[in-house]
C-alpha cells in the first residue's frame, strides 16, 4: 500500500552477529605487523653477541656490551612488536628501550622512531637488527690492534660483528634422556679445583700457603664421593710432571701426576661404568708430560680420544657407547697447540686434548675468599689476542662447558656458602652466558654446602 512504510525490526542476536561481522572487517582492514615466525615470541631477552658473546647492557643510557651477569646489570630486555617493528625494552625501566643515536647505540623512550628494529633470522639462532628503512645495524665495534672489542656498541654496517643471540631470560628446557640415551655433552658432573691440593694425599704448596686447601679429602675418597671431574696443576722438576700450587718450590713430599691419574684408572677397572675427566693446568714440557703419562699401567685401557672419534663431525657420543667402548678417561691441557708444534711433539699425539679446542670455560674467579662475589660468566678465553666465547659451537659440534664456581682462596665458611648457591648462578647466569648447560661444575670444597644437589638438578633436564 502506497504511502505506507513497514519498518522491520532487526533482530538482537542478528544486530551482534552483523556488528561483530562489521568489527572482525574493520580489524582485518588494519595491516598486521610484518612478523617474521622465524623471530622469538614476546618475552625477556639476552641480546648478545655472536661474536664475543657478551651482553647488550644500559649503563646510563649507553648501551654497551658486558660480561653476562643474570639479572644485574641492566641486561635483560622484553621484547614485543610495535607495528612492523620490534622493541626492546628494560626489564629495568619501563618506557626505555635499546635504540640509537647517532652512531651510537642508546637507550631511548620506547616511543621514539629511534627505539624501533627490523629483526632478520641471520643464520642458526642467530638475527640482525636493523634501523627500519636502513642498512644501519646494532654491531659491535671494530676491533682495535692489540685490544679487545669496545665496549660501546655501534650503528654500523652488516657483517659478523652485527650478528646476535637473543637468549632467553627463562628458556625452554627438555627432560634428560634415558641414561641409554643421554650424550657426553648432555651430563653434569661433580669437579674438584686443585683437586690433588687436599694435604691428604702430599703436600700441595709451601709453608702457610698449605693451610688453605682446596680440598679436605684424597684423590680416592673424591672418587669415592662421586666427584667426576679433577682439575690439577702439573709443574716440571728433576722428577718429571709434579702437582703443585704455583710452584714446587719448598712443597714438602708432592705428588706425581702419574700416582694420581693411576688412581683413576684403578678406580675405573673397578667401576666398568663410570666415566672420569681431567683438566691439566699445563706448565710441564710435551716430552715430560707424555713420560709421566707412559708410566700409567692400563691408561690405554681407558683413555677417550674425541679427535679420533668423529666427534667435531657427528657431536659427542652417547655416554652408553663410551662406556660400551672403554673409553672413560678424559684428558684436557690448557697448554696451547701452537707452543708444542714450534717443539715438534703435540701433547694429542699421546692421547692429551687441547682444552680451548674442545670445551668452554668461564673465567675462574668469583673474587677473594672474604666478603662479596661476582657472578659475572664469562669466557676464560677472551682478550686482546683469544677470543673463544661460551656460546661458540659449530654446526655439529658443541663444546664441552667448564664452569669454575670458586674464589681465590678456599675459606671454608666462604665456598660453603657459595656451594649453596650453585644451581642458582649456573641456571641464571651461567646457563643463559653460554647458552648451554654445565658439563662441569669445579668447586673448592666439594664436602661443604652439597654442591652435588646442584649437579643432580642439572642432570634432570637438557638445555638447549
Amino acid at each position: 500500500m502506497k504511502g505506507i512504510v513497514t519498518v522491520m525490526r532487526t533482530p538482537r542476536a542478528l544486530l551482534a552477529a552483523t556488528a561483530t561481522t562489521a568489527a572482525l572487517a574493520v580489524v582485518v582492514a588494519v595491516p598486521t605487523p610484518a612478523v617474521s615466525a622465524q623471530v622469538p615470541t614476546g618475552g625477556a631477552y639476552f641480546v648478545q653477541s655472536a661474536v664475543t658473546g657478551l651482553n647488550a647492557a644500559d649503563n646510563a643510557g649507553a648501551v654497551e656490551q658486558h660480561n653476562p651477569k643474570g639479572n644485574e646489570d641492566h641486561q635483560q630486555w622484553n621484547l614485543r612488536t610495535s607495528g612492523s617493528a620490534y622493541l626492546l625494552e628494560s626489564t629495568d625501566t619501563a618506557g626505555s628501550c635499546l635504540g640509537r643515536s647517532g652512531d651510537q647505540a642508546r637507550t631511548v623512550v620506547c616511543t621514539s622512531a629511534d627505539a624501533a628494529w627490523e629483526i632478520t633470522p641471520a643464520g642458526t639462532d642467530q638475527y640482525t637488527l636493523k634501523a627500519p628503512g636502513t642498512d644501519r645495524h646494532l654491531t659491535v665495534g671494530a676491533k682495535p690492534s692489540g685490544s679487545n672489542y669496545p665496549a660501546q656498541l655501534a650503528i654500523g654496517s652488516a657483517g659478523s660483528l652485527a650478528s646476535w643471540y637473543l637468549t632467553p631470560v627463562t628458556p625452554s628446557v627438555n627432560p634428560m634422556p634415558s641414561p641409554d640415551q643421554r650424550t657426553l655433552d648432555q651430563v653434569t658432573f661433580l669437579t674438584a679445583h686443585n683437586a690433588y691440593a687436599n694435604g691428604v694425599d702430599g703436600g700441595f704448596a709451601p709453608p702457610f700457603v698449605n693451610l688453605v686447601p682446596n680440598q679436605t679429602r684424597g684423590i680416592n675418597q673424591q672418587l669415592t664421593d662421586g666427584v667426576r671431574g679433577f682439575m690439577m696443576d702439573i709443574h716440571q722438576t728433576s722428577d718429571g710432571a709434579i702437582l703443585c700450587h704455583n710452584s714446587c718450590t719448598l712443597v714438602s713430599k708432592p705428588v706425581a701426576l702419574w700416582v694420581d691419574i693411576q688412581r683413576m684408572v684403578d678406580f675405573l677397572k673397578q667401576h666398568p661404568d663410570q666415566v672420569v675427566t681431567v683438566f691439566l693446568e699445563d706448565y710441564v714440557d710435551p716430552g715430560v708430560l707424555r713420560s709421566e703419562l707412559a708410566r700409567v699401567s692400563g691408561l690405554s685401557d681407558v683413555l677417550y680420544r674425541p679427535d679420533r672419534t668423529g666427534v667435531r663431525q657427528s657431536g659427542w657420543p652417547r655416554m652408553a657407547d663410551l662406556i660400551a667402548a672403554n673409553h672413560r678417561l678424559l684428558i684436557f691441557t690448557d697448554h696451547s697447540r701452537s707452543s708444542d708444534e714450534s717443539a715438534g711433539l703435540t701433547r694429542d699425539s699421546f692421547g692429551v686434548m687441547y682444552q680451548r679446542e674442545w670445551t668452554v670455560e668461564n673465567y675462574w674467579s668469583m673474587g677473594s675468599g672474604l666478603g662479596s662475589s661476582d657472578w659475572s660468566c664469562y669466557s676464560r678465553w677472551y682478550g686482546a689476542d683469544t677470543n673463544i666465547p661460551l656460546t661458540y659451537t659449530e654446526s655439529a659440534f658443541r663444546p664441552l662447558f667448564v664452569m669454575n664456581h670458586f674464589r681465590d682462596a678456599a675459606i671454608a665458611s666462604t665456598a660453603t656458602t657459595d656451594n649453596t648457591k650453585l644451581a642458582d648462578r649456573a641456571q641464571r647466569f651461567c646457563r643463559p652466558a653460554a647458552r648451554k648447560k654445565p658439563n662441569f661444575l669445579a668447586v673448592d670444597r666439594y664436602d661443604l654446602g652439597n654442591p652435588t644437589s646442584a649437579v643432580d638438578t642439572l642432570n634432570t633436564y637438557t638445555y638447549p
